[in-house]
């Protein structure tokens, strides 16, 4: 998960963090922002995520069958000068590249999109803020939600923190998030783990989804 010193997990080990949430009994998977300005390594917000996707299309195949939904996100911003953007624009110029209606805010073509996707519209980095996402888990009675997506120290680890704030169960996968930066991945991982979500490995979530499915019939 991280190279962070042994010392640092034991440090934090003593003292209580890192206790397990667990699945619960119905999830649901969210995709974060696979969209082309954070998948294509040529733009400025870019990295290659394409392992990643990969993954991620196995927890959608597994989330088809196991008939658990998925929910996927993108930032885009109406305004011609990204006022919407708020000050976070101060922060990160290439945010006036996400501009509603252009291919930069698309979902990536790579993912195994099911025939009635739901996707947010957001502004900022958690999925949870400014959006309707807690009444959509709601409306399906979700009390797990599988994390996936981009990127693991933002808009990741921000939904992450958010989720477990409304009462929904954070299971951030492994293999299935990615960064533009190594570094911020692990200790966003190491941080998700010690405080606020169980960050597991795709083997393990297939195997839950698989079970969600033989329980549905």
């Amino acid at each position: 998960m991280s190279d962070t010193s042994q010392g640092d997990h034991e440090y934090f080990r003593k003292r209580g963090f890192g206790g397990e949430m667990g699945f619960g009994d119905r999830p649901a998977l969210l995709v974060i922002d696979i969209m082309n300005a954070f998948t294509n390594p040529g733009m400025p917000l870019g990295a290659d995520l394409s392992l990643q996707i990969e993954h991620i299309n196995t927890l959608l195949d597994a989330a088809e069958a196991a008939k658990t939904p998925a929910f996927f996100s993108v930032v885009s911003y109406e305004e011609a000068d990204c006022r919407d953007a708020g000050i976070w624009g101060n922060k990160m110029s290439g945010l006036f590249d996400l501009k509603t209606g252009s291919e930069a805010v698309e979902l990536d073509p790579r993912l195994h999109m099911p025939r009635e996707a739901s996707v947010l519209n957001k502004k900022y980095a958690s999925c949870f803020f400014g959006t309707d996402l807690v009444s959509r888990l709601q409306s399906w009675r979700v009390d797990t939600l599988i994390i996936t997506g981009c990127t693991t120290s933002g808009c990741v680890r921000a939904s992450t923190v958010d989720a477990v704030q409304y009462g929904f169960r954070p299971i951030v996968v492994e293999e299935a998030v990615g960064d533009r930066s190594q570094l911020a991945h692990r200790q966003a991982l190491f941080d998700i783990q010690a405080k606020y979500g169980d960050v597991r490995s795709i083997e393990d979530t297939v195997a839950r989804l698989a079970q969600v499915a033989a329980a549905a019939g």
